[in-house]
């Protein structure tokens, strides 16, 4: 894989910026880097509560939806939630069940089986829901696109209230991207045109939070009490990776406070059986270590178990769940493992050298784990990847993006080629027949405004610092910057010509690589490499020679120079903090 150091070069009045917030110029210049710029947003960046979130009144259809649903609630009809089996959908669902019950409501939960159902609402659904003698349904993170499902409930008689944040289907009319609308009783997302709520990158949960905020006051319910919600609004935010900004890094802040202390015995549970501390969970966390585990249920099982752990009241429920949980995603790792291994033996056999985008059919891959796969192979190969696999009726199949490349928007121009399909830029999933599986490979590949060879990964380094200027005292300063994540990634610096003074591997699977490295100023730093061994040792064999690794695998002295990129982070032993210098490229 190609890769292009690109040093951020925004300039602002970095010793004003420290002077003005008691910060280093470092952190200053990484501030800058986020596209923070004025003095009030700096301000929000370092230190937005949840004093400084919008008016949740600015939701196109906020007002309306919970007038529809407050009037449901005090006439004691049926409401039933239908979510989705991703982590962001089990927590929209939580999110929406807990702030329901609370002022009373008649209401339950429905969760789509990713194989038997599919995504999101559908007649399966809507059937069973009439027959349940419901009378309003209410999505959270799915909706926006069920236009015939819509209207085949408006048909039986019953109400329905979308709340979504994905992208809303359009059509070109006259030069225009026109808005395709299912014709709900009230749809709240922030995508919509009309909708003046100013920060348009919310999660689904923070959608469904937000309505339980109006509702709330429509109630007369403490808003302290939707507070309490928002460790599950903070699990979705990081974990269905939408962007670590504005409003969601308000929200996010937030619920891991809150998690820290958390009362839910589900959550408790989950974090014991993850091996962790509720006091340690941080953004890393929740989007590799706990979320899985609620992404695997969907993927391997039912969604509801998920939820089912969120909901009860008992402990010992609760450590079963979560143990189950923990062993799904442990299943999944394997399954995941099995179909990369399937995707890379089909790229190395097929003509895919030329694909700017790759689409894969992998039919015996189980469909559940599609997304992750493309997650992976798009890192690998640093393209846009999907994923295809045989499903129950036709191909189902998931895409995960690269920051050039609008997914959803370029998946618009083969709309023709799909029964289903949805996403955002960065993801998105889709359903095809199984003739279409080529057409669509070569369309998308036709559509694509770029070429194979113009396709480097651009690797953005904060600040050119030489290892010697870092202190324990600024890598404490820059944890105000956290929690990171999309759009806001830990910061990464450079150094150049650092000497290999030792080498040698760790890890129960031999995957980790530490060093200790010298400095141009003489200063000796502990160095980590997590994962790519074999990779670097092939790379220093071929640039200084078989006896340079042998030397330094012996703590000899040896030829071998390097030129890093990397983050910092602190190793606490007894008490003792000591300074870690993480590689993440090198040359």
């Amino acid at each position: 894989m190609k890769e292009q150091w690109m040093v951020a070069n925004k300039k602002a009045d970095f010793k004003g910026i420290g002077r003005c917030f008691g910060i280093d110029q470092v952190t200053a210049r990484i501030i800058r880097n986020r596209d923070v710029v004025t003095e009030e947003e700096i301000r929000l960046y370092l230190e937005g509560s949840l004093a400084d979130l919008p008016d949740p009144h600015l939701l196109k259809d906020g007002d309306l939806l919970v007038e529809l649903l407050s009037g449901k609630i005090k006439g004691k009809q049926k409401i039933r939630i239908i979510g989705d089996y991703d982590i962001d959908g089990v927590m929209s669902s939580y999110v929406l069940f807990r702030g329901l019950t609370r002022v009373g409501a008649a209401v339950d939960v429905a969760i789509p089986n990713r194989i038997t159902d599919g995504y999101g609402l559908n007649r399966n659904l809507i059937d069973d829901a009439r027959e349940s003698g419901v009378d309003t349904i209410i999505t959270c993170d799915n909706g926006i696109a069920a236009r015939e499902e819509t209207a085949y409930a408006k048909e039986l008689g019953m109400t329905v209230l979308l709340t979504d944040h994905h992208a809303i289907p359009f059509a070109e009319k006259e030069g225009e991207n026109c808005e395709i609308l299912p014709q709900a009783d009230a749809i709240v997302n922030p995508h919509r045109k009309a909708c003046r709520y100013p920060y348009k990158e919310l999660c689904g949960a923070a959608v469904a939070w937000l309505v339980v905020e109006i509702l709330y006051e429509k109630m007369g319910t403490d808003r302290a009490e939707a507070e309490e919600l928002l460790e599950f609004v903070s699990f979705a935010t990081v974990g269905d990776v939408v962007s670590l900004t504005g409003v969601n890094r308000i929200l996010v802040k937030e619920g891991l406070k809150r998690i820290r202390h958390t009362k839910n015995i589900g959550m408790r549970a989950l974090i014991a059986q993850c091996q962790l501390s509720s006091q340690q969970v941080d953004s890393y966390h929740f989007g590799f270590v706990l979320g899985p585990c609620i992404n695997a249920a969907g993927r391997l099982e039912t969604a509801q178990l998920a939820l089912s752990l969120f909901r009860t009241d008992d402990e010992q429920e609760a450590v079963v769940t979560a143990n189950r949980l923990v062993a799904l995603n442990d299943e999944r790792k394997l399954l995941t493992q099995k179909g990369v291994e399937a995707a890379v033996e089909l790229y190395e056999k097929g003509d895919y050298d030329r694909d700017p985008v790759l689409v894969m059919y992998l039919p015996e891959v189980d469909e559940s784990i599609a997304g992750v796969i493309a997650g992976r192979i798009r890192e690998y190969y640093y393209r846009p990847t999907f994923i295809l696999t045989r499903a129950k009726e036709g191909v189902k199949g998931s895409g995960r993006s690269i920051e050039e490349y609008s997914m959803y928007e370029q998946m618009c121009q083969c709309a023709e080629l799909f029964t289903r399909f949805g996403g955002h830029p960065m993801a998105a999933g889709l359903s095809l027949p199984e003739e279409n599986v080529e057409l669509f490979r070569r369309k998308i590949n036709q559509c694509c405004p770029f070429t194979v060879e113009e396709l480097t990964q651009k690797i953005h380094i904060d600040v050119p610092m030489p290892v010697d200027y870092v202190t324990t005292e600024l890598v404490h300063e820059l944890a105000l910057l956290a929690p990171f994540g999309k759009d806001n990634p830990k910061p990464l610096f450079a150094d150049k010509n650092l000497r290999v003074k030792r080498l040698w591997v760790v890890g129960k699977n031999q995957n980790v690589l530490r060093l200790t490295l010298v400095s141009g100023g003489s200063r000796q730093i502990a160095g980590v490499l997590f994962g790519g061994v074999e990779e670097f040792m092939d790379y220093v064999r071929e640039q200084f020679g078989e006896d340079a690794l042998t030397d330094a695998l012996h703590g000899r002295e040896n030829a071998i120079r390097l030129s890093i990129v990397y983050s910092t982070k602190l190793d606490t032993y007894r008490d003792t903090e000591s300074l870690q210098f993480v590689i993440s490229s090198y040359r």
